[in-house]
């Protein structure tokens, strides 16, 4: 891990978040393969990936963004709460904006209760672009973080960079296996299935690099576009994540899974930021 850690410090920060969301990418890939090994998977995995899911967001959100706004804020003079407060309000109105003009679907559910402007487009593609929803917070929480590296605040650093695209990582992992198994369950070819599954993360490079961007050219919005990444997660875990496991018996399941995945991300964002 030292060397994981001494290489992000050597390149530019831009680069480091296209590489760290790239392989959150990667990953999502990897959960997406293995359609091609298994023909299907109970309601009860699914339910307790999506909760394992939710529960790094959730972590994610405080340890790794909300905290680090708080404590940059306070070190800058600010009211301590204010830009934090500000942020997170904004990304989950941009999200909820985002809700209402593009139309998707959520994995469990069925084609009725499709989201946004009424549409023509197959249940695959809805469920899609909701998958990248999803994922679009995901990948600006790591890029604003390589950004926060870059402009020199003490809040932010490559190993918190790193122990997030890790629990983002690691949640993509059951997220891609999630959405490819339905797919197939609908009867699309397992490669039809692994293509659209790992589509939907292709999102967070780009995210990433806007993310770092932002941040290094306009320093003084990095406590708003921490708390932003976090409103953002909060929003997807709440609206999204949250109800899909709330579907059918296995909530007990989705529960452990969520508590697992929150322990995950908290002991990562201690033991590497």
């Amino acid at each position: 891990m030292n060397e994981v850690l001494a290489f992000f410090e050597r390149i530019d920060p831009i680069l480091g978040a296209f590489i760290a969301t790239t392989f959150t990418w990667v990953v999502t890939a990897a959960g997406s393969s293995l359609v091609f090994f298994f023909g299907n998977a109970s309601r009860k995995w699914l339910d307790g990936m999506l909760g394992f899911t939710g529960g790094v967001m959730v972590a994610a959100s405080f340890w790794s963004l909300l905290a680090p706004s708080i404590a940059m804020s306070e070190r800058l003079g600010n009211i301590p709460w204010l830009a934090p407060a500000v942020g997170f309000g904004a990304g989950a109105l941009f999200l909820y904006t985002l809700d209402k003009v593009m139309p998707h679907l959520h994995i469990n559910f069925d084609p009725s209760r499709a989201e946004g402007p009424d549409t023509k487009l197959h249940r695959t593609t809805l469920l899609v672009l909701a998958i990248t929803l999803h994922n679009i917070p995901e990948g600006l929480a790591v890029g604003v973080l390589f950004g926060g590296v870059a402009a020199g605040m003490p809040e932010a650093s490559i190993g918190g960079a790193v122990a997030l695209a890790i629990g983002i990582g690691l949640q993509n992992f059951p997220e891609g296996f999630a959405v490819s198994m339905p797919l197939r369950r609908q009867g699309l070819s397992k490669l039809r299935s692994f293509w659209y599954g790992q589509l939907s993360a292709i999102v967070e490079p780009l995210s990433g690099v806007v993310g770092a961007m932002a941040v290094i050219h306009m320093q003084p919005i990095l406590p708003y576009a921490l708390a932003f990444a976090a409103g953002a997660m909060i929003y997807v875990v709440v609206e999204e994540v949250i109800p899909e496991t709330q579907l059918d018996k296995y909530t007990d399941i989705a529960t452990l899974g969520f508590i697992g995945g929150f322990i995950v991300m908290m002991v990562l964002d201690v033991a590497l930021g």
